[in-house]
């Protein structure tokens, strides 16, 4: 069977106009980088400029797609981020943001509206997919007439260059014991599958307490200690790694971060979050912001979960809990 053709022409929105993108990095290699890979992904490139001309001077005109790499910013560059997410929520661009594991809370607090895709130090690979999936998800999108098959496909596709990068990164790092995974690098995408909901209606019956969080701790400690003798990829589930930290945050009365959270998850942060994105939309997390500090938000369970949780510790009984 032929291969599909992805070799398109500009693409462009329901009106048959080329998707502007504007590219913002202090690096020239960077920037050099992206504009290719933009161009390659049959976009077109309005500007590209520093970090400086996008904090500097009124409001421009920005592309439809705006890729920004903000590894470590500061105050100014905060509020320009936290403008340009205002900006993006009501005129329906769409964000791809780069920054460093340090700055991944700063940069997640300013950008509550518009959902972006933030990537954490990020390899080529990584910024091509959050090109293509953008592509891939944008409605309306004109990419030489594809098909919803076509789109699925391209999906799909970005994906599996997900699972290559991640383990030609693997193969090029060293010191990993047998059997486990290289640190660093690429993502892998485990997103939920299509129809995938969180049960919308709980029974009305009184809920059951959450279990003492020593003990989801301890269930913690167990998940990760498999990590030490086998990879670590073959147990992945964020999802629910990530429910099991919060739930012992919330009986705890602890305040989660999203990196704290994105560690739990087990996964790369780029992957870990996507999926608090995805959480998030099914109703199972809530984000909540700091009230000392309107830059910074954190994690929590929604009620919808709590009770969830509850009910599904008191469906397997204390007594094998030590086994979970």
């Amino acid at each position: 069977m032929a291969q599909a053709d992805f070799d398109y022409a500009l693409a462009a929105d329901a009106a048959g106009l080329p998707l502007a993108v504007s590219i913002f990095a202090d690096c020239d290699l960077l920037r050099g980088d992206l504009e290719d890979d933009v161009t390659q992904a049959g976009l077109c490139v309005r500007e590209r400029g520093n970090l400086d001309q996008l904090l500097a001077g009124d409001a421009r005109a920005l592309g439809e797609i705006i890729l920004v790499d903000c590894p470590q910013p500061d105050v100014a560059a905060m509020a320009t981020l936290a403008r340009l997410d205002g900006r993006a929520a009501k005129s329906g661009a769409r964000l791809v943001i780069s920054t460093s594991m340090e700055s991944l809370d700063v940069v997640f607090g300013c950008c509550s509206q518009s959902n972006p895709q933030i990537l954490v130090n990020p390899l080529r690979a990584e910024r091509v997919i959050a090109l293509g999936r953008l592509l891939a998800e944008t409605p309306n999108l004109r990419l030489r007439e594809l098909s919803e098959d076509d789109r699925l496909t391209l999906l799909r596709l970005t994906e599996q260059v997900g699972q290559i990068a991640n383990r030609l990164d693997r193969l090029g790092s060293a010191g990993s014991g047998w059997g486990q995974k290289a640190g660093g690098g690429a993502f892998r995408f485990e997103s939920p599958k299509t129809g995938y909901r969180a049960e919308n209606e709980l029974v009305r019956r009184p809920r059951p307490a959450l279990p003492d969080a020593r003990l989801v701790r301890q269930i913690i400690h167990q998940r990760n200690a498999r990590g030490k003798f086998f990879d670590a990829e073959l147990f992945a589930d964020p999802a629910w790694d990530m429910l099991l930290d919060l739930t012992a945050a919330r009986v705890e009365h602890c305040r989660v971060s999203v990196t704290s959270l994105c560690i739990a998850s087990g996964v790369p942060p780029t992957t870990a979050l996507r999926w608090i994105g995805q959480m998030v939309e099914a109703g199972l997390f809530d984000r909540v912001e700091d009230d000392a500090d309107r830059r910074r938000a954190f994690i929590e369970l929604s009620d919808k979960a709590a009770d969830a949780m509850a009910r599904y510790f008191a469906e397997i009984g204390q007594d094998i809990l030590a086994l979970a």
